[in-house]
């Protein structure tokens, strides 16, 4: 058996069963695919990122902009009934006998619970519209996600 020391030929330099090929570029080009993949992907994920960071800050400001529209018809509402009272109080002040006291009293709880009532329903509304303003961005944001994936 003969062995060939001669290393100046690529053929000799491999040892017997390997095939012919460049193996280190292909290990380079496979680098390659996984490094431009994984940065395709990271792109991809700052991107979305990017977009979930503006939805949540335009939830937040459709929220605090109906917590300013709550707070709003509040203090409204509470500059009426102040109102009210303070007209009831005047009037009360001028009753000439009792069974008019309870008839200016009977009259002035009626209305502020009509009122109270038409106040409720008032800003029951107002704050179920903030919610759905508030929820609608994101809402938005994951239908068009959902959209785009599949």
């Amino acid at each position: 058996m003969e062995i060939n020391t001669n290393t100046k030929t690529a053929a000799a330099s491999k040892p017997a069963g390997f095939p012919k090929t460049d193996a280190p570029s292909e290990f380079r080009e496979m680098a390659e695919k996984g490094t431009a993949q994984a940065k395709a992907n990271y792109e991809k994920m700052s991107a979305a990122t990017t977009e979930a960071g503006g939805l949540i800050a335009e939830s937040y400001a459709m929220g605090f902009k109906g917590m300013q529209d709550c707070n709003n018809k509040f203090i409204e509402f509470a500059h009426a009934n102040t109102n009210a009272a303070f007209d009831f109080l005047q009037k009360l002040s001028s009753v000439p006998s009792p069974s008019a006291y309870v008839e200016l009293s009977t009259e002035h709880a009626r209305k502020q619970i009509e009122t109270l009532t038409e106040q409720t329903k008032q800003l029951a509304a107002l704050v179920q519209k903030g919610a759905l303003a508030a929820v609608e961005p994101i809402k938005t944001g994951v239908a068009k996600a959902f959209n785009r994936s599949t």
